[in-house]
């Protein structure tokens, strides 16, 4: 004789879907702690690390790291400012660094001699070039020398804000998007823009 067989009850059912659901859950979890992991990473050998480098040489040598050719800028005369030195492109700076007994900041681009790093976001991967710079601010109207990073993914420079200054606000406080008067969500300067429609951002960190 043969048996009918039995089928699943509605039950049973909705225990699977709650266990597939938590599955779920517990990978999206996962990832984003693994990106959040990554970007850390990213601030602390490469961003802070530049700012940290940058103080170090200063209170080193008494001198302004990219301020003059003596100190890996362009200009033959030293006077207190960045030569906007563009990271990748020169090794100049990183050998004085070295000479000085410094460490370079790290990167994942072995060509760029810590000047650039491939930072990957949510809605897209990009190579944030770094400068040292003396940058005009447009909410304080005055010149700064500054980490500026050129082509940065939004979702990771708001991140880093929060990371810096504790708080979300592209026109204030150590790290800012560039210029500093930008707007962003709602058309004010205050809010970062959409990162999923603006895709990368350029931004500073004071030094």
């Amino acid at each position: 004789m043969q048996m009918k067989r039995k089928g699943f009850t509605l039950i049973e059912l909705s225990v699977v879907l709650i266990i597939i659901g938590l599955i779920i859950g517990g990978v999206m979890k996962g990832k984003d702690l693994i990106n959040s992991a990554d970007q850390k990473k990213v601030y602390n050998t490469w961003i802070k690390q530049w700012q940290v480098t940058f103080n170090a040489y200063q209170d080193k040598t008494g001198n302004i790291l990219g301020d003059g050719k003596a100190n890996g800028g362009t200009r033959a005369t030293t006077d207190g400012r960045c030569d906007n030195v563009r990271l990748d492109n020169s090794k100049t700076v990183q050998d004085i660094l070295k000479a000085m007994g410094l460490d370079v900041p790290s990167s994942n681009i072995a060509t760029s001699n810590g000047g650039a790093y491939t930072i990957k976001g949510k809605y897209t991967s990009a190579t944030a070039t770094a400068y040292l710079y003396f940058l005009y601010s447009h909410t304080e109207k005055v010149y700064k020398n500054r980490l500026y990073i050129v082509s940065m993914p939004t979702d990771v420079a708001i991140a880093f804000d929060t990371m810096t200054d504790g708080q979300m606000n592209p026109s204030a406080g150590a790290f800012r998007r560039y210029p500093d008067n930008a707007k962003g969500v709602g058309g004010k300067s205050t809010a970062w823009p959409d990162a999923s429609k603006t895709k990368t951002v350029d931004v500073s960190l004071e030094l």
